[in-house]
C-alpha cells in the first residue's frame, strides 16, 4: 500500500523551517512536503492572503504526486488548512489541527487585534533578536536553527491575523470531509480552548494532547508530535 503524502503548514512568523524536526523523520517513511506560506520565508515578497495560502496548500499536494494528502497545520497554518479543507476537499486524506482549535470569532479576540496592530510599530530587527533569543533559550539548536535561519514575517502578521480574525470557529468544521485528529499542547489554554467544540462539529474527530507541552508542541516536544502524525497517517483509509 502507497504511503499517505503529508503536507505541513507552519504557523504565524515562521517558515517550512519550523518543520525540520518532522521533515527528517517522516520523510524516511512518507512523501511529505512543507510550503513557505505567502509573505513569509522565501515567499517572503509575496503579498497574503488566505486565498493564496490555500492554492500554495493545493500546490504541495500536487508536488507531492497528486493523490489526497494528510494536511498538518499549526496556528495559522491550521486555519489555512480549514480553508484548504473547504475549497479541495477532494485533495485532503486527512487533516491534523495542531494548536488551531481556538474561535478566532468574538470579543476574547481583541488582545490579537492590538497585537497585530502593534507589530508594526517595533523595528524589525528588535522582534528578530527578541525571538531568536526566546528560541534559544527554550530549544536545542536541531530544533530551532533551520526557523532561525529563515527568519520571521513580522511584515505579514497584520493581514494574516486580519484575515483570520472574525472567520473560524468550529462550524468550519463541517467542510471537513476527512478524518481530523487536534493535536494541542498540554500547557496551550488558548489556542485549544475550543479542541470540544470543534470535535463535536466533526463525525470523525479526536482530540490527543502532546504531555507538558505549549503551543509550540512540535518544538517542545518533537519526536512525541511527529508520532502522533504517524500514526494517524496510517490509520487514514486508502485512497479510493
Amino acid at each position: 500500500m502507497e504511503s499517505t503524502p503529508i503536507v505541513l503548514v507552519h504557523g504565524t512568523r515562521f517558515s517550512a523551517g519550523q518543520w525540520s524536526c518532522q521533515l527528517r523523520s517522516l520523510a524516511s517513511d512518507f512523501p511529505v512536503a512543507a510550503p513557505d506560506l505567502p509573505g513569509h520565508g522565501a515567499r517572503s515578497a509575496e503579498s497574503w492572503s488566505l486565498t493564496a495560502a490555500t492554492k500554495i496548500v493545493a500546490d504541495a499536494v500536487d508536488s507531492l504526486g497528486g493523490a489526497p494528502a494528510l494536511v498538518v497545520g499549526h496556528s495559522l497554518g491550521g486555519y489555512v488548512a480549514l480553508e484548504f479543507a473547504r475549497h479541495f476537499p477532494e485533495r485532503l486524506r486527512g487533516l491534523v489541527l495542531a494548536g488551531a482549535s481556538a474561535t478566532t470569532r468574538g470579543p476574547l479576540t481583541a488582545p490579537y487585534r492590538w497585537v497585530a496592530g502593534l507589530v508594526p510599530r517595533i523595528p524589525a530587527d528588535r522582534l528578530t533578536r527578541w525571538n531568536n533569543r526566546f528560541l534559544r533559550r527554550l530549544y536545542p539548536p536541531e530544533v530551532v536553527d533551520a526557523t532561525i535561519r529563515s527568519g520571521y514575517a513580522f511584515h505579514t502578521l497584520p493581514a494574516a491575523w486580519g484575515e483570520v480574525l472574525g472567520r473560524f470557529d468550529a462550524s468550519a468544521m463541517r467542510h471537513v470531509d476527512a478524518p481530523v485528529l487536534i493535536l494541542n499542547g498540554e500547557r496551550d489554554p488558548l489556542f485549544r480552548a475550543g479542541e470540544r467544540e470543534f470535535a463535536r462539529a466533526h463525525p470523525n474527530a479526536r482530540i490527543e494532547l502532546i504531555p507538558r507541552a505549549r503551543h509550540l508542541a512540535n518544538f517542545d516536544a518533537p519526536a512525541a508530535f511527529t508520532d502522533a502524525i504517524r500514526r494517524f497517517a496510517r490509520e487514514l483509509p486508502a485512497d479510493s
